[in-house]
C-alpha cells in the first residue's frame, strides 16, 4: 500500500498541476482577448471626446464673452443708478443744512 502511494500521489498531483497550468493559460488568453476590447473601447471613446473637443472649447468661448458682456452691463447700470441715488442723497443733505 505504501509503495502504490508512493507511486500513484505524484502522478495524481502532477496531473492536477498540469490541468492547473492548462487552466490558468486560457484564462490568462482570454484577460488578453478583454483587454484589447477594452483597449478598442477606450480608444473610441476618446476619439469620440476629442471630436467634442472643439464644440466645447466653442461653448466656453461663448459663455466666456456673454459673461464679460453682461458684466460690463451691470457695471455701466450700476453706475448709472449709483450716481442718481449719490444726487438725491446730496440734495437731501443740502437741503437739510
Amino acid at each position: 500500500m505504501t509503495n502504490f502511494l508512493q507511486t500513484a500521489l505524484p502522478i495524481v498531483i502532477y496531473i492536477l498541476l498540469i490541468v492547473l497550468l492548462i487552466v490558468a493559460i486560457i484564462i490568462g488568453i482570454k484577460a488578453i482577448k478583454t483587454m484589447d476590447k477594452m483597449d478598442k473601447v477606450v480608444d473610441d471613446i476618446n476619439d469620440k471626446v476629442q471630436s467634442l473637443n472643439g464644440l466645447f472649447n466653442l461653448i466656453d468661448f461663448t459663455t466666456e464673452k456673454i459673461v464679460a458682456v453682461t458684466d460690463r452691463v451691470s457695471d455701466i447700470f450700476g453706475g448709472i443708478f449709483g450716481k442718481l441715488f449719490n444726487k438725491r442723497k446730496r440734495k437731501h443733505f443740502s437741503e437739510e443744512e
